[in-house]
């Protein structure tokens, strides 16, 4: 997962991002409205974990902001505020869910993970794609029912081909979702192509068909055929 986490609080904004990034996410964070503001128009992200007490603004102004970008991100309110008209103005303004603080980062990551199932897989923690099941939880894939062993890079791959099936992917956008918005500072994406010709052979040699088009110029596509 690819998450954005704007949170001024450091105390927590540091206990969430060692959470999940412990569990293997990318975690991009942003401490302040100006930098939110920043992050959520350049880049994309699986899900954003929306403080709503802001240094330089509201949180609920981002949420606009996002919306007004017709942005596909999930978006989880994290806030101290408990009342009931900020809850519905922000599920209202387009939130996927309203967390309030304090909470336990085992529910954040539980409420985080179901606002991604439900905007990629239907709600569904099994993906099946033709042979190929992958256990989003378990991070287990068998094609044709025999266990296929991947590295953490490929596993993310896989999954991220799949949740945007016949999408044509930029090298950039795959570089961004797999290794965080830094990697766009880098002249030279070679190394996706790597991970893709490792991925792309892992899969064949399952029993699966050649599922990954590269479109010259431009990215990767993952279609049926």
């Amino acid at each position: 997962m690819k998450l954005l986490l704007i949170e001024d609080e450091q105390s927590l904004r540091e206990s969430i991002l060692s959470y999940f990034s412990a569990e293997g996410n990318i975690c991009e964070v942003a401490c302040d409205f100006h930098a939110a503001m920043e992050k959520i128009s350049l880049y994309s992200y699986d899900c954003i974990l929306l403080d709503l007490s802001l240094p330089g603004g509201e949180g609920m102004e981002l949420l606009r902001a996002l919306k007004k970008m017709n942005k596909n991100d999930g978006v989880l309110i994290i806030s101290a505020r408990h009342s009931l008209d900020d809850k519905v103005d922000g599920l209202n303004l387009g939130a996927d869910d309203y967390l309030v603080k304090p909470f336990h980062l085992s529910e954040l990551q539980a409420r985080v993970t179901a606002i991604i199932r439900r905007k990629s897989f239907d709600g569904n923690s099994t993906i099946v794609f033709n042979e190929i099941t992958i256990d989003t939880l378990a991070m287990k894939i068998n094609v044709n029912d025999h266990l296929l062993s991947l590295t953490k890079k490929e596993f993310d791959l896989l999954v991220y081909f799949i949740a945007n099936q016949r999408k044509v992917v930029t090298k950039n956008a795959i570089a961004e979702h797999l290794w965080g918005d830094e990697i766009d500072l880098s002249d030279d994406f070679d190394f996706i192509y790597t991970h893709i010709k490792n991925l792309r052979k892992k899969l064949i040699e399952a029993g699966c068909k050649d599922y990954i088009k590269s479109m010259y110029g431009v990215g990767y596509k993952f279609e049926n055929i």
